[in-house]
Order: C-alpha cells, then structure tokens, then sequence
C-alpha cells in the first residue's frame, strides 16, 4: 500500500487499485502480511482516517492515534478537564439506558423474551450505581445465545464480538478525535491503561448492533474472512436514529458531537433512540441484513 497523488494506491496478486484519500474514514489492515508507506500513513493521518492493524491471530491489535487533531484546541481541552460531573453522571445513564433498551430491542426482534433484562432496566438510577449496565449485560448474553454462552471463552462467536466492537471502538475514537477532544479522558471508564476510556464510554449503546448481527452467525465453528467481512461492512448499516434514516458511520459521528457538546455545556439536551430498520437480518454475509 503506497501513497500517490491524493490516493492510496493498494497493489495485490489480482491487480492494482487507486482509492482516493478523502474517501477513506476506516482502513482495516486485516493481514500481518502487509506492506504500508510511511507516506500514505502520513497522507492517512492527515485526512484524520483511523488506521487498524491485526496481529498474527488476525485480531485487532493497534491502531494509528493522531498527535495533532487538526480542530483540537486548548479551549476545548480545558472545557473537557472541567466538564460537570452532574452532567457526566446524566449523560451516562442515559447512555446505560439506551443500551439496555437497545438490547431488549435485539431479543424481541428475534422473539426471545426480554423481560429479565427489562425488570434490570427498571432498576437503573442516576449514574448507574448498582451497576445494572454489567448485570444486565450478563442476562442478555445468555438470552442470546444460550444458558451455557460464556462470554470470555475463546469462542468463534466471542472472537466475532471481540472483533466487531473493536471495529466500533476505532470509528469512535476517531469521532472523539475529529471533534477536538482526548480519548483517553472518560466519563466512567477511567482506567490508566485504557487510552480510549471516552470511546469506550460513548460507544456502549452501539454494541448491541454487532450482538444483533452475530445472532444469525451463532453457530459457525471458524473465525473466517467472511465473518470480518461482514462486520466492518456494519458501519454502513442503515438505521433510524433519532428518528432519521442514516448509515451507522454517519449516526456515530452525529451522536459523539452531540453527547460533547452536552457534556462542554453547548447544550441542555441529549437524545439517544436507535432502531433497527429490518426485523432480522438473513443470512446473507456480505449484505449486512
């Protein structure tokens, strides 16, 4: 992969392919083979595009942070080291809300019940303090995917999920990023070894898409190319958020914007209502649903 005249230029056994620069958001480098330029880094870097590379395992293992945002400013620093803890403690239960909601949303489509998951909703408090974002995360699972699903174990489903929230992860941090502000400074996850606590934090409610997608995959055996096909081609999944029809991509960087500008003051309100446009996805892997 080589840089030339405001594109990248990806050469492979099959051929060659120009692909311009600007339309470049998310580069997932899915081989360890891979050659890349320090100047198509540099050219990336420059249009902001996260940039993700996979370890011999074929797992994401790092990905290209930006020194230099091009709209990070000190004002905006100073406003996210002071922003309000009420306001933090607001929008994160609103954030533990919507993704409790989003999953009793992903088990009714599939006809599963989902009144354990709503009886811990109803338990939710401000700022969440009983943690019922964990216990309920720990119930839907098994919903899901069954009474014996464990989610640490080292599954092809888990290694799925693993995979598409990873994937998630980096379109936020690069949202966070393209709005001027730090990753690595949350609102609830504050972990020193954690350089993406704010993503980490802004992204939960978004998680039970990549669980809806993986539903109907629940039973492969391998982590094939297929599967990681499909679930980067997620962020062009089309939903309804905030009551408009967008892509994933576009919904993620409307959120973020929004959930800062709550967060520095430059709002009083904050909405966060996704839904899934098609009851089930089918089980066609390059299509998305």
């Amino acid at each position: 992969m080589t840089y030339s005249m405001n594109m990248m230029i990806v050469q492979t056994c099959d051929g060659i392919n120009q692909i311009p620069i600007k339309d470049i958001n998310l580069l997932l480098v899915s081989t360890s083979q891979a050659v890349i330029t320090s100047a198509l880094i540099s050219k990336l870097a420059e249009n902001q595009t996260k940039v993700i590379f996979v370890d011999n395992k074929y797992q994401p293992i790092t990905e290209t942070v930006d020194y230099y945002p091009n709209n990070q400013n000190l004002t905006k620093l100073k406003h996210q080291f002071g922003w309000d803890q009420q306001r933090e403690a607001i929008l994160w239960t609103k954030i533990v809300r919507a993704k409790i909601e989003n999953q009793i949303k992903v088990l009714d489509n599939y006809h599963i019940d989902s009144t354990a998951i709503q009886n811990e909703l109803d338990k939710l408090e401000i700022d969440d303090p009983t943690n019922q974002e964990a216990v309920a995360a720990r119930k839907y699972f098994m919903q899901l995917f069954g009474k014996d699903f464990i989610r640490r174990d080292s599954s092809a489903v888990n290694a799925a999920l693993d995979y598409g929230y990873s994937i998630l992860l980096s379109s936020f941090n690069r949202e966070v990023a393209v709005s001027g502000y730090l990753t690595y400074l949350g609102i609830h996850h504050h972990s020193i070894e954690n350089k993406f606590n704010l993503s980490s934090d802004l992204m939960e409610p978004f998680r039970p898409i990549v669980d809806y997608w993986m539903k109907v995959h629940e039973n492969i055996r391998d982590f094939t190319p297929d599967i990681k096909y499909g679930l980067v081609e997620l962020l062009s999944l089309e939903i309804r958020f905030n009551g408009k029809r967008t892509l994933l991509s576009n919904a993620i960087a409307v959120y973020v914007r929004n959930c800062v500008k709550y967060l520095s003051g430059e709002t009083d309100k904050i909405r966060i209502e996704m839904e899934l446009i098609n009851e089930v996805p089918n089980n066609a892997l390059n299509d998305n649903v």
